[in-house]
């Protein structure tokens, strides 16, 4: 077995501890709820590609809304009967088109290590499981932070405000539901941020409300949760930003793209199949997962900068 394949699958001291010692599955420190995931619609893409129509922004000269789209003549007739306008609804011409993008790795472990120490723990799912949550974490730190479809870039300028002191607080929030406010589904935002807004909002007088979920408990801002995710990302000058948004393609939301159906499917989109097993008997399995996600229409999503997670007050109590 050469050196690089000692450096890229398990190694059979681990495997024998893990037989021998313990009859707990192995653990790893970067796994999260990853709520985004759970709370986001998915929708199946045939074909690879996922098409995104929209309505026509309106030419120079034409008459628009107060969105740029071409307006819909319409007529409200109480009496008589008056010529009736006439109207079409007109959409992109070139809509714009989502490729769904991978995330993939291959596992490498030796046959003697799976045969000989699998006694308690099925060593080569136990790989194959913690390698699949690594692969889950990558891939909703790309829905929020790809630079080509993540959420963090597609926030188009007039859906986005800065705090009004720095700390996030109520008033903030209440911004970002004026620009989300058809049926907003949930704040998404670091738990720092998160536990930023809740000093404020204790700080005013109005603790959050909480709701519970998947049988656990979110704070709440005006009846919308505020879901933590640590991939909405902290500078070191403690600067980060929450997102508001609404999901699902009826709603004109924000929609998770994936593909169903592939071979070797353990779930919806992801894949793990059997590569072979070469000359010094290490078997590879090619884990897969193909995934993107879209923004219906532009009001479907918001974001709140500059968002301070490190101030916190200082309370005077009375004395005796």
């Amino acid at each position: 077995m050469s050196a690089n394949d000692t450096r890229t699958s398990l190694s059979a001291q681990a495997a024998r501890n893990l037989a021998t010692a313990t009859v707990t599955a192995p653990r790893m420190v970067q796994i999260t709820p990853r709520w985004l995931h759970k709370l986001l619609p998915w929708v199946d893409v045939d074909g690879g590609v996922y098409r995104l129509n929209r309505v026509a922004k309106a030419a120079q000269g034409q008459p628009a809304d107060e969105f740029g789209e071409l307006k819909v003549e319409l007529l409200t007739v109480d009496k008589d009967e008056p010529k009736l306008p006439t109207t079409y609804v007109d959409y992109e011409v070139h809509p714009r088109e989502y490729h769904l993008s991978t995330i993939q790795t291959v596992v490498h472990t030796h046959t003697r290590v799976t045969d000989l120490y699998s006694n308690r723990i099925d060593q080569l799912r136990e790989q194959v499981r913690l390698t699949i949550e690594a692969v889950k974490e990558r891939e909703e730190w790309e829905i929020i932070n790809h630079p080509g479809f993540g959420l963090l870039k597609e926030v188009v300028p007039q859906q986005r405000i800065e705090t009004r002191k720095g700390t996030p607080t109520p008033d903030d929030l209440d911004e970002l539901l004026t620009l989300v406010w058809k049926k907003p589904a949930f704040f998404l935002a670091h738990p720092k941020a998160i536990a930023a807004f809740g000093r404020e909002a204790t700080r005013r007088g109005v603790p959050p409300a909480t709701v519970h979920l998947f049988g656990f408990p979110f704070i709440t801002w005006r009846g919308i949760p505020l879901i933590p995710s640590n991939k909405l990302e902290v500078d070191h000058a403690g600067k980060t930003t929450i997102l508001l948004l609404r999901v699902g393609e009826a709603q004109q939301g924000v929609v998770g793209l994936q593909k169903m159906g592939v071979a070797g499917e353990l779930e919806p989109g992801l894949s793990v199949r059997y590569m072979g097993t070469n000359e010094h008997s290490i078997a590879s399995h090619l884990v897969t997962r193909y995934f993107s996600v879209a923004i219906s229409t532009e009001d479907a999503i918001a974001r709140l900068d500059n968002v301070s997670t490190k101030f916190y007050h200082e309370y005077v109590y009375p004395k005796g």
